[in-house]
């Protein structure tokens, strides 16, 4: 019986992962065709012989539809984009959720309740303003309006907030007796402890900028700023024509090597700053 029961939860596992790899399995036989062959009935199962010359056009070659600029550009600013605004996220976050555990002042529990209430606004809820405000600044098509409307956030602040509410007040009193000062405090006691919750937060930060659509369509005109969810949507969104899906499935590939790099590169961490209780 034990045995059976294994088989079926094996053949579930299995069963999962053909589920998820099955759309990746299609994209990359679809870049590895040409656009007639992959429109053509029935869809074909195997790969065919375009995969390299597809990618090589892609990355280097620029295209009609992305205004000649070629698609490592796209992928360098969504690099930069996702890469500023994870460290930012971190960096306000981390600064502002120490200032509401370890500082008082007047009305620390209704700021805190303030940040905690933009939850309620995302981006896409206050675009128009937030538009307007960069307009004003002269942001428009620059990597700090791309990012710098995006690094606040009120889930890392509570995440940070919670996670230094469970550290031990003697921390503080031992820092104090040592003569540390706030700075000395945050820099080599609370960073060190923190660096799981840093390491896990810095991925969701990432692929959430990396993932960003609306924002960059919206405060982007020029082509050569945009990113590679833009890209994306450039190829598959060309009126009167077919959409080269050989070239669109080529990015979307290429799109997903930079956060899978980083998943793999800090998935000990991620796992730990996600799992571990014992601080």
């Amino acid at each position: 019986m034990r045995g059976f029961k294994r088989v079926c939860l094996h053949a579930c596992l299995l069963g999962g992962l053909f589920v998820i790899l099955l759309p990746i399995y299609l994209a990359f036989v679809a870049a590895s065709l040409q656009a007639q062959d992959f429109l053509s009935a029935p869809t074909p199962f195997l790969p065919g012989g375009q995969f390299f010359h597809n990618i090589k056009t892609v990355l280097f070659e620029g295209m009609a539809v992305t205004g000649g600029h070629a698609i490592s550009t796209m992928l360098f600013n969504s690099f930069i984009m996702a890469l500023v605004i994870a460290f930012g996220k971190i960096a306000v976050s981390l600064l502002s959720a120490y200032a509401l555990i370890y500082f008082d002042f007047p009305f620390k529990k209704l700021m805190f309740w303030m940040i905690f209430l933009t939850l309620m606004l995302p981006v896409e809820v206050r675009i128009v303003p937030t538009f307007q405000v960069a307009a004003n600044l002269n942001l428009l098509n620059s990597y700090t309006g791309l990012t710098l409307p995006l690094i606040a956030s009120a889930t890392a602040t509570f995440l940070f907030r919670q996670f230094f509410m469970t550290l031990p007040s003697e921390l503080l009193e031992a820092a104090k007796l040592d003569g540390a000062g706030p700075i000395h405090f945050f820099k080599d006691i609370l960073l060190p402890v923190s660096k799981m919750n840093i390491a896990a937060l810095f991925i969701i930060m990432f692929i959430y900028g990396w993932n960003q659509y609306l924002w960059p369509l919206v405060i982007t005109s020029e082509s050569k700023m945009a990113t590679i969810v833009m890209g994306i949507q450039y190829l598959a969104g060309v009126a009167d024509q077919i959409p080269q899906w050989h070239y669109i499935m080529a990015i979307a590939l290429l799109a997903m090597l930079p956060p899978l790099m980083i998943i793999i590169v800090m998935q000990q961490l991620f796992e730990k700053g996600l799992l571990e209780t014992d601080k």
